[in-house]
């Protein structure tokens, strides 16, 4: 009667005893987003310094671009490294643990340091982001004209482009604003359907843009044409730039999340003094 007690002890005394030692994953995930910050910071700083507005001066955007990428994934190496190596390193000794088992779990919290530095950082970039934005805003609609206190979109300054004129502003005696914000809202809905611009809304933008500048209605579809293409090429640019962003980060995150389980165990090896 006493063989099936004993056989019972075992898991209730396992159980008792956690995996998971959080003070170490706290530590290392704490200290990766740290590094992450200040990585980031120094990359923003060096990228500043590479660009000029100068042309033929500076590197080229496909450059910037490559650079960027491949800085995102050096960040992420080094700071998922330390964080997981921090990790294992300062978890609890399991004793009594296979060490397949032990493996396991330095992998783990090499893993949960990673996604806490990861989700401390994209919290720490959002609140940087709003408080620049909402410190920036309140200055420069105070200093701004009711004309030009308005928001702002990507498609004003194709806009301008169309209404461009020669003559002496106000010449006509109307709302220059009128016309321009019905133009925007037209250009815009047709960029985010992904499609061109209908051929009845050119011809009205056209007969709009001749009123308003004193071009023949030749000239301004000319105009409309070359303008809208511009805006067709800005935004697929944009849309290519975004979509790079996303797999470098994606890239560099992935990276970030295996070098962080490796360097946990790696910790953890030495935490046990099983070190090579």
């Amino acid at each position: 009667m006493m063989e099936p007690r004993t056989g019972m002890q075992a898991p209730t005394e396992e159980a008792q005893a956690s995996g998971v030692s959080w003070g170490a994953i706290i530590a290392g995930g704490v200290a990766a987003s740290a590094l992450t910050l200040v990585l980031l910071v120094f990359g923003v700083g060096m990228g500043f310094a590479a660009v000029s507005p100068w042309s033929n001066a500076g590197i080229s955007s496909a450059t910037r671009s490559v650079g960027a990428g491949l800085y995102l994934i050096v960040v992420a190496m080094l700071s998922s490294t330390i964080g997981g190596y921090l990790a294992g390193r300062l978890r609890t000794k399991w004793v009594g643990v296979h060490t397949h088992e032990v493996y396991f779990r330095d992998t783990a919290h090499g893993f949960l340091a990673w996604g806490l530095a990861t989700v401390l950082s994209a919290a720490a970039l959002a609140s940087a982001t709003a408080h620049i934005v909402g410190a920036a805003s309140p200055g420069f609609v105070q200093g701004a004209s009711p004309a030009t206190a308005q928001a702002f979109s990507p498609i004003d300054s194709f806009v301008d482009r169309l209404f461009r004129s020669d003559r002496a502003a106000n010449q006509a005696g109307d709302d220059p604003t009128a016309p321009r914000a019905e133009i925007g809202r037209l250009l815009t809905a047709s960029l985010r359907a992904g499609g061109d611009v209908a051929p009845a809304d050119r011809t009205y933008v056209a007969q709009v843009v001749a009123q308003s500048t004193g071009l023949s209605q030749a000239d301004a579809e000319k105009r409309v044409s070359e303008v809208v293409t511009q805006a067709k090429v800005t935004a697929d640019n944009a849309r290519k730039g975004a979509m790079k962003l996303s797999l470098w980060l994606t890239a560099s995150m992935l990276i970030g999340a295996f070098a962080a389980s490796l360097a946990a165990t790696e910790g953890g090896r030495l935490r046990d003094g099983a070190w090579n």
